[in-house]
């Protein structure tokens, strides 16, 4: 299906079938009810006069739709088509779940990506028929409604959790969207002993995924290179310092939980929206396995369909990773981060922002005087703006900006652009242990470009089989 239009056929099929496979990538709106679902909604399928299909669930509430409460449409997967999409919308939209418009409203979102509030107006109204005001209140509503079902935190601070500026704002815009308050939203949720706000002031989320999910992978990978002093992780559990608080994520049998503790819960729109790239949950397995799975990576793709490729909670740590990372082995890398992360660390033992690390003195660390360096040229550049690893900037910029750094080649850019700006072609080229796969199992590079557009995944695999 493509990602700028949809056919009507296909998606009642889909909806018909309640196939999972299209969970998120869609929302069916009856006009009968004035309800919108998932197509995976458990409700009888509705005769196919009283049906509009809607792109985003924004385009269905400005259509004047309210969620269903029983399919739960703030519980979808992200959209595959625009996680994998690098162009102005796609990075725009998972700047609006990061919560930048938010902070710094559409206008400051426009500004980080270069563009005028205009013209991104105009982009979005020709993608999804609705402008990124609407997307932005669309995700507020849907948090504030996911808030409100499956935890104990009070209305009040559920308004200000969700990005809401007041609880009058709040009350009024759910009544006026959804047609109820939340308080009454709240009252025919039922009980909620999943989620309910412990002393320690802990929620609980469920950040659903797309199935099938490799989550013992994704768990692994993240485990072996977990830094001592930020975070613990094994294969059942991964947590972490964020700021304001700390995190943990659990693998469940069709979600992650994700108890989060933050001492101002107005970062919980940007925690969840990190989580969620972190562990790529929003991924499309499908695509990826129908093309790989006909190439020389085949056998691979069988043994592990779900594979998914990890990403990061902060960009910038990513690439700081990625560079002293370079040259030697995932065990010798840990415990250099764990040396600057001791020396580094900002209040709350969190990773160093690009200008802390700046003025930090990182000798007598085992770092040698080039990676020094390279590490100070990277936090410069960032710190200075020419360089966004955070979906700001497009990514075939990102990389070349990347490459202006000294001591940074095409591998530490590409393992950069791969987990960090989210490419799912990105390839590092020259990875040793790639090279080695590839000639065990008697692959070519010219085999490398048939892994096109899901060369990311096709360097998971080869990894995790080694």
């Amino acid at each position: 299906m493509s990602p700028l239009e949809l056919d009507f056929d296909s998606c009642y099929r889909a909806v018909s079938a309640r196939d999972a496979r299209f969970d998120g990538r869609f929302y069916t709106a009856v006009t009968t009810t004035r309800i919108y679902c998932r197509p995976i909604c458990p409700a009888r399928t509705p005769a196919s006069r009283n049906v509009r299909f809607y792109r985003h669930a924004a385009s269905a509430e400005a259509a004047g739709f309210r969620p269903c409460k029983r399919c739960r449409p703030e519980l979808s997967p992200g959209d595959p088509g625009w996680d994998a999409r690098g162009d102005l919308v796609g990075r725009a939209l998972r700047l609006i779940d990061d919560g930048a418009a938010d902070d710094r409203g559409v206008a400051g979102l426009a500004e980080r990506l270069h563009i005028t509030e205009r013209h991104l107006h105009r982009l979005f109204v020709a993608e999804l028929g609705v402008g990124p005001l609407a997307v932005a209140r669309t995700k507020r509503l849907l948090l504030a409604k996911q808030l409100l079902t499956e935890t104990g935190l009070p209305v009040t601070d559920v308004a200000f959790a969700a990005g809401f500026g007041s609880v009058r704002q709040f009350n009024a815009t759910m009544r006026e969207t959804y047609g109820f308050t939340p308080s009454e939203l709240r009252a025919t949720a039922g009980p909620r002993a999943v989620g309910a706000v412990t002393e320690a002031a802990t929620l609980r989320l469920r950040l659903h995924r797309r199935e099938p999910y490799d989550a013992d992978g994704v768990f692994a990978f993240l485990a072996s290179r977990a830094i001592p002093g930020l975070e613990v992780a094994d294969r059942t559990s991964y947590a972490r310092t964020v700021p304001g608080g700390t995190i943990t994520l659990t693998p469940q049998r069709d979600h992650i939980a994700l108890d989060v503790a933050v001492a101002d819960t107005r970062q919980l729109a940007r925690v969840v929206a990190r989580c969620r790239r972190l562990l790529d949950l929003d991924a499309d397995p499908e695509a990826i396995s129908e093309t790989l799975g006909q190439t020389s990576l085949g056998p691979l793709v069988a043994a592990r369909p779900g594979l998914r490729v990890p990403g990061t909670f902060d960009g910038f740590e990513l690439a700081v990773r990625a560079v002293v990372g370079q040259q030697i082995s995932v065990a010798g890398a840990r415990t250099l981060l764990g040396r600057v992360v001791a020396r580094a660390a900002a209040p709350g033992d969190l990773f160093p922002a690009p200008a802390h690390l700046l003025e930090t003195d990182l000798t007598g660390l085992g770092l040698t005087n080039r990676r020094i360096d390279t590490l100070k040229d990277l936090a410069a550049r960032l710190a200075g703006g020419r360089i966004d690893l955070d979906g700001g900037q497009d990514p075939a910029e990102a990389v070349a900006a990347l490459l202006e750094v000294r001591g940074i080649g095409p591998w530490t850019a590409g393992y950069i652009a791969l987990r960090a700006l989210r490419d799912p072609d990105a390839w590092p080229t020259g990875d040793l242990v790639l090279n080695k796969r590839m000639a065990a199992l008697g692959m070519t590079d010219d085999h490398i470009e048939r892994w096109r557009p899901w060369r990311a995944y096709a360097a998971l695999h080869l990894w995790s089989s080694s």
